[in-house]
């Protein structure tokens, strides 16, 4: 199945109990326009969306009790490669966060429109994290309080390059805003984001913010005081 589709197509997920939710989810599709990102919607249950073996993102309607965050984890320990994005109240940053710890990409507003929701696809898609800056910044002091053993004890060697890179992804930079402040291009971006995180072992951008805000876990110009350039989210970054 995902031998005949193009690079540049991405098979999204739809799970809602709410019948015209989903029915709104599927309308977003349909704005699709000629020569971009091409986005497949399927719908059904999450254990039948998880037989697909091409699936790349997953968004799921309803994440407000204990269950959705159960089935965040779960998705992420089956098939960690699905992007997940999340649909629910923006009141709770409580919750946000929890979502984002259980495996969660993105988390956006019921009344987020069509280009909002697909921009957010697009977002996660290339490994950033789609929520409202207050809660990343107070998810990243959350996770700096992790002891420093849970990290590793050598630190990674960096090149100048990839520490470009990573002090841009401390100020919430995309892979798009980055490759425009070097001179670089995206995919290269991408290939540097890539060894950072197999260099320190994260699995996310956050945890890789984390690490990198760790003295101890890689030295020289990032520190934690370097957050004041900004951690945030992609859209408020773009003036949202």
């Amino acid at each position: 199945m995902s031998a005949n589709r193009s690079p540049a197509t991405v098979r999204v997920g739809l799970v809602t109990d709410e019948p015209i939710r989903l029915e709104g989810l599927v309308s977003i599709f349909e704005l699709q326009t000629p020569g971009g990102t091409r986005f497949l919607p399927v719908t059904g249950s999450v254990d039948e969306l998880l037989r697909f073996s091409d699936l790349d993102c997953l968004i799921l309607g309803r994440t407000s009790s204990r269950g959705g965050l159960e089935i965040l984890q779960q998705i992420r320990r089956l098939r960690p490669a699905i992007r997940q994005i999340v649909i629910g109240p923006l009141g709770n940053d409580e919750l946000i966060q929890q979502s984002i710890i259980a495996g969660a990409r993105a988390y956006l507003d019921p009344a987020a429109g069509p280009e909002v929701v697909l921009k957010a696809i697009e977002e996660v898609m290339t490994g950033d994290i789609w929520v409202p800056r207050r809660v990343l910044s107070r998810l990243i002091d959350r996770l700096l309080t992790i002891s420093e053993s849970s990290f590793a004890d050598t630190s990674p060697h960096l090149t100048d390059r990839e520490q470009e890179v990573l002090d841009l992804i401390l100020m919430a930079r995309s892979n798009r805003e980055i490759a425009a402040k070097l001179g670089i291009e995206e995919r290269t971006v991408k290939a540097h984001v890539g060894r950072l995180m197999r260099k320190t072992g994260a699995d996310n951008r956050i945890e890789l913010s984390v690490r990198a805000l760790n003295d101890r876990q890689i030295p020289g110009r990032v520190t934690p005081e370097r957050r004041s350039g900004g951690s945030g989210s992609a859209q408020e970054n773009r003036g949202k």
